[in-house]
């Protein structure tokens, strides 16, 4: 049977979309919107006044002969008129700054939350420099949107409009002058804005290639350096650059385009204007009943160029249009998925599937029947699997590399959705998870420890220091807890980020712990002071540990084996 051809998208229907999408980032700044298309507006009538009072000055200077007194009221309104426009347009300036930092605030908003609901799981298979690049380089590009094209576009169409009118009422040929070269403009634009779109599109891709590209590389720099691969990386990011440049002269290009032919439809229509006046008043051209008056003529050709200038600005704002377009497109292509089932992030209470919820005396959490698979896996590494864990129980899971220990307990986190089965925790149960690659971030180890609880005192940061095992490397250090550590735990071994994740997790005091190899690189004293003070500290709390060390299955009340692993040795009592 041959595949069925999905039929192609609209591109009329998907740039709906996306306007509707830039359209609603702008939500929470309504009244800002309203306040520069206000401003804007009353600009553009009082540049109405203005043509007018200029014209007249000039008409009585030159023609009537007016002395200065009666000049001077004139001369108090061109000057209130210009002080005024200057305040209007400051005002709209900063309105539509205030709509763009909105809408970039509302599109990181947006953008990490939907990260958030894709979890962790699917987060390690991301690159982080492209999907970084969705809050910076396509945020810088949807505030040209907002703070320039949407007041220039409002311009448009309120400005000319008014200028029509006002010149309609002096003089009717330069009105339908104005009128029948103005739809030169925006068919042009039209035409040129699709190239621009298709071109911001291709920018962005490459920018966000290239950011993944060099924070990758940023990240594996000892490892390239011990290697020998460092020339052929920098020969790469070179590569990436030169297609960043290429592809921005691109769209640099067909933005000047735009502004070019729009300057020359613009001068060819004033100058129809001039020409028709001066064969006017040379004689060689009647179609009024009069000679219209160097006021008249005054009046309309100052307004002739302002009546294009919108025009001119909107072509110099289109990329910001198509740019904003382009980031619209790359963020739902980069979060096509992301209207998935949602996980919750570390150490955060979840149900793996949702379940009646149980009594109170049902056990703190049953899996029935489980069947897992690994995100990118082709196989399921458990099928059938059944666990119950009691209030206060420690249990182990046993069995080699592979059989879906780690996985198992992600399930339980609330990280990865079963195939089949289901997993029922109690009502209001607490789910805590300490993987064995914990996050952790630059900064002091105190502040990677209260992520947990950012209230903490200190004295409770000492407490889950201590259990953890932490204090043992971070007491003799100068700083103690508030010495700093590098991005990922740089400057830490495995053991003692592994340590630092246990403590926060131990912050954050969950009803059930969830525990990836806690014990591992561990020597055999340090190993045991953390089981006894784990058991001490958890209390009553339950704890599901996958260890492969005999000491912690020792530690355990029961060991669960995985399907297929070996025997595990023999359980001893509580340490």
């Amino acid at each position: 049977m041959t595949d069925i051809p999905q039929p192609a998208p609209d591109p009329r229907r998907q740039r709906r979309r996306q306007q509707q999408w830039l359209a609603e980032l702008a939500g929470g700044a309504r009244n800002a919107q309203r306040t520069a298309a206000v401003a804007v507006c009353l600009s553009g009538a009082l540049l109405v006044v203005q043509a007018g009072a200029i014209a007249w000055l000039i008409h009585a200077v030159l023609v009537a002969r007016r002395g200065l007194p009666e000049l001077a009221p004139v001369f108090l309104l061109l000057a209130l008129v210009l002080v005024a426009r200057s305040g209007l347009g400051a005002l709209a300036q900063k309105a539509a700054g205030e709509v763009a930092d909105a809408a970039r605030l509302a599109l990181r908003e947006q953008v990490y939350r939907r990260l958030l609901d894709k979890g962790p799981l699917w987060l390690r298979r991301q690159r982080t420099g492209e999907l970084g690049e969705l809050v910076l380089a396509h945020g810088d590009a949807i505030e040209g949107y907002y703070a320039g094209f949407q007041p220039v576009r409002i311009e448009v169409a309120v400005v000319p409009v008014l200028i029509v009118l006002a010149v309609a009422w002096v003089d009717w040929v330069v009105a339908l002058l104005l009128l029948f070269t103005a739809p030169l403009a925006p068919v042009f634009m039209m035409l040129v804005g699709w190239g621009a779109e298709a071109a911001g599109r291709e920018q962005l891709q490459e920018l966000a290639r290239m950011g993944g590209h060099f924070a990758d590389r940023i990240k594996g720099l000892g490892l390239l350096r011990l290697y020998g691969r460092g020339e052929t990386e920098l020969a790469g990011i070179a590569a990436a650059a030169e297609g960043v440049r290429v592809r921005s002269m691109k769209v640099l290009r067909i933005a000047f385009l735009s502004s070019t032919v729009l300057e020359f439809f613009a001068s060819v229509s004033v100058a129809m204007v001039a020409l028709y006046l001066g064969l006017s008043y040379l004689g060689l051209m009647s179609l009024h009943a009069s000679v219209p008056t160097l006021a008249t003529g005054m009046f309309c050709l100052l307004l002739a160029p302002e009546f294009y200038a919108p025009m001119r600005r909107l072509a110099a704002h289109y990329h910001d249009r198509a740019n904003a377009l382009a980031a619209a497109a790359e963020v739902e292509r980069l979060l096509q998925d992301a209207d998935a089932a949602p996980s919750p992030p570390e150490e955060a209470p979840a149900a793996a599937v949702a379940a009646p919820e149980p009594p109170r005396s049902a056990p703190l959490a049953r899996v029935e029947a489980l069947v897992l698979r690994p995100q990118g896996a082709g196989h399921d590494v458990l099928s059938g699997f059944s666990l119950t864990v009691a209030a206060g129980e420690r249990v182990a899971l046993a069995g080699p590399s592979g059989s879906g220990k780690s996985t198992l307990l992600e399930a339980l986190a609330g990280w990865l959705p079963p195939r089949g089965g289901r997993i029922v925790l109690r009502d209001g149960v607490r789910v805590g998870y300490a993987g064995q690659r914990p996050y952790l971030f630059h900064g002091s180890i105190a502040d990677n420890l209260r992520l947990a609880d950012p209230g903490a005192s200190t004295a409770r940061l000492q407490a889950v220091a201590e259990a953890a095992q932490v204090m043992r490397f971070a007491a003799p250090l100068p700083r103690g807890l508030d010495t700093v550590i590098g991005e990922r735990g740089f400057g830490l071994s495995g053991g003692e980020a592994r340590r630092i994740g246990l403590a926060r997790l131990l912050l954050r005091d969950p009803d059930l712990l969830l525990l990836d190899e806690p014990t591992a690189f561990l020597d055999p004293q340090t190993e045991a002071d953390l089981l006894h003070a784990l058991a001490g500290f958890a209390g009553g709390r339950a704890i599901v540990m996958a260890t492969h060390s005999p000491a912690a299955l020792r530690w355990a009340d029961r060991v669960a084996t995985l399907p297929g692993a070996p025997a595990a040795p023999a359980t001893e009592g509580r340490a």
